[in-house]
C-alpha cells in the first residue's frame, strides 16, 4: 500500500466521531465472539450467517426470497426461479459461499479476488467475455450506485481501480472496519464491471471484515441491518460520490453502526442455535 493510502487512511480515522464508531464496532464483534454458541457450534452459526447475510444483500438488489428458500438451495433441495430475480439471487449465494475461500488472500491478492469474485456472481448476469474484465471505454454499468453514464471510465476507471487495490492491500494494522467500508464505497460507486457491482461490494466488504479479523467467526450479518436500513444506505453512498469529509464521515459511522446492528443479528443466530429455533 502507497503512503498516501495510509495517510488518506489516517485522516479518515480522525474525522469527528469516526474513531469511536470504529471502537464500537470493534467491541460489538469482540462481544458476540463469547457468545456460548460459538464454543462448540460455530461452523453451523457461520453458516446461518451466510445464509441471511445472502438474503439480504440479494434483497438490497430487488431480489427477495425467504430464508427458508436459500437454506434449501444451498443445500441442493431447492431452485430459484429460472428468471432474473433468481439468478441474481442463486448468484448471491454463490459469491459469499466463494468468498469463504478468500479471505486470507483478500489482502494479499486483490486484483485476483476482485476477478475471481466478479465471475462467480455474475456467471448467470454477463457473457463469458465479460466476467472478471472491468468496464471497457464506452461501457456503461446496468447497477451500482448513480447514473451509467456518471461513472468513470477509461483511465478514470483504471485509477479508482488502482485505489480499490490498494485499500484492499492496507496492513493489518488499518483498522478493517475502514478498510471495508471504503472498498464497499468504491466498488458501489465505481461500479466496476457491466453487473453486480453492488453484491460485489457488500461480499467484499464482509470477506475484509472476517479475514482481517473484525469478525473472524463469520457470524456478524450487518448485511441483514443493511436491509433494514432502507433507503439511508443508498443515500449514503450517493453522499460518498461527493467526496467532501463530512459525507466520507458519515459513510463510515454507518458502516460501523451496521456492523454493530449487525452483531445482534448474529447474536439472534446464535441464541436460536442454543434454542434449537433453527428450521
Amino acid at each position: 500500500m502507497t503512503t498516501q493510502t495510509e495517510e488518506v487512511l489516517g485522516r479518515l480515522l480522525d474525522l469527528p466521531d469516526v474513531r469511536e464508531a470504529v471502537e464500537a464496532a470493534r467491541e460489538a464483534c469482540t462481544e458476540l465472539r463469547w457468545h456460548q454458541a460459538l464454543r462448540r457450534r460455530t461452523k453451523e452459526a457461520r453458516a446461518e450467517s451466510l445464509i441471511r447475510a445472502a438474503r439480504a444483500s440479494a434483497a438490497i438488489e430487488g431480489s427477495r426470497y425467504p430464508d427458508d428458500l436459500f437454506r434449501d438451495v444451498a443445500r441442493g433441495a431447492a431452485q430459484f426461479p429460472d428468471d432474473a430475480s433468481g439468478r441474481l439471487a442463486l448468484g448471491t449465494v454463490r459469491l459469499l459461499t466463494e468468498a469463504q475461500h478468500w479471505e486470507a488472500k483478500v489482502s494479499t491478492s486483490p486484483a485476483q479476488v476482485l476477478a475471481r469474485l466478479h465471475t462467480v456472481v455474475a456467471a448467470d448476469l454477463l457473457s463469458a467475455d465479460a466476467l472478471g474484465r472491468p468496464r471497457r471505454p464506452g461501457e456503461l454499468p446496468g447497477d451500482g450506485i448513480g447514473e451509467p453514464d456518471t461513472a468513470p471510465s477509461g483511465a478514470a476507471l483504471q485509477s479508482r481501480l488502482g485505489g480499490i487495490h490498494d485499500l484492499m492491500a492496507a496492513p493489518a494494522s488499518a483498522p478493517a472496519l475502514l478498510v471495508a467500508a471504503l472498498v464497499h464505497a468504491e466498488v458501489a460507486t465505481a461500479r466496476p464491471f457491466l453487473a453486480g457491482n453492488g453484491l460485489l461490494a457488500r461480499a467484499l466488504a464482509r470477506t475484509i471484515v472476517i479475514g482481517r479479523g473484525l469478525d473472524p467467526m463469520g457470524v456478524v450479518v450487518w448485511e441483514a441491518a443493511t436491509l433494514d436500513a432502507g433507503p439511508a444506505y443508498a443515500r449514503a453512498l450517493m453522499a460518498y460520490t461527493q467526496g467532501s469529509p463530512e459525507a466520507v464521515g458519515a459513510w463510515l459511522k454507518q458502516c460501523a453502526d451496521l456492523v454493530v446492528k449487525g452483531a445482534a443479528h448474529g447474536r439472534s443466530v446464535c441464541d436460536a442455535i442454543l434454542a434449537g429455533r433453527l428450521t
